[in-house]
């Protein structure tokens, strides 16, 4: 069973409905297509991270982005 993770960061309200389904729906064709994976058995779980929930440097990403805009 594939089990793939996407993680994305939460900005700009996040992604829509329509782009986590076709993300879904994309990884799973891929994984078919190009590893032979039984698209039913397949798992795709998408996070969204604030960008308050991670850092570079000793810096959360989010004070980062305010300083580079």
């Amino acid at each position: 069973m594939p089990y793939v993770n996407i993680k994305v960061t939460h900005e700009h309200g996040g992604l829509t409905k329509e782009q986590k389904h076709e993300l879904i729906e994309g990884v799973t064709d891929l994984l078919s297509e190009k590893l032979q994976k039984n698209p039913a058995s397949t798992v795709v779980v998408i996070d969204e991270i604030d960008t308050d929930n991670y850092g570079l440097g000793g810096e959360q990403i989010t004070e980062r982005r305010k300083k580079e805009s």
